[in-house]
Parts: C-alpha cells; sequence; structure tokens
C-alpha cells in the first residue's frame, strides 16, 4: 500500500441516541466531540441515527407487506392476462 494516501484508523465510539446505546470500535470516521469510556480513556463519538438496537428489521417490530393480496386485488380490478 502506498503510504500517506490512507485516512487514520482509530477506535471510536457511536452512539444511536434513539437507544441510548453505544458501542467502541474501529473507524477510520472521525469527530470534534469526545466521550469517556468505561475504560477510562476518551475517544472520539458519533451520533448515529439508528444502529442494531433500534433498526425495526433487528429488534422483530418490522412490518411484512402483503403482496400476495395486492397481486390478486390487480388482477381482479384490470383482469388476467391469458396465455399466448
Amino acid at each position: 500500500m502506498r503510504k500517506g494516501i490512507h485516512p487514520e484508523y482509530g477506535p471510536v465510539v457511536f452512539r444511536d441516541r434513539a437507544a441510548n446505546h453505544a458501542f467502541l470500535t474501529r473507524s477510520t470516521m472521525t469527530s470534534e466531540k469526545t466521550i469517556e469510556w468505561e475504560d477510562g480513556n476518551t475517544y472520539p463519538v458519533v451520533d448515529v441515527e439508528i444502529s442494531n438496537v433500534s433498526h425495526p428489521f433487528y429488534t422483530g417490530t418490522a412490518r411484512v407487506l402483503d403482496t400476495a393480496g395486492r397481486v390478486e386485488r390487480f388482477e381482479r380490478r384490470y383482469g388476467k392476462r391469458g396465455g399466448a
């Protein structure tokens, strides 16, 4: 790899404000805001709107659309097309 073209890669805290949840990971993202983590060190903090803790897919609150009902309603309204 060429030197000097890649961003800094280091520890960052991502904080989900909606769920009041934070996790420490490594990333190239940076922030002017900092937070003191559980280990006593200070890390940059990036606020996110949604994470796995608050996302409907991961929390099990996602809604499933009834696509079969939509197809049947379309066929009733506009009729089925016959083959060949």
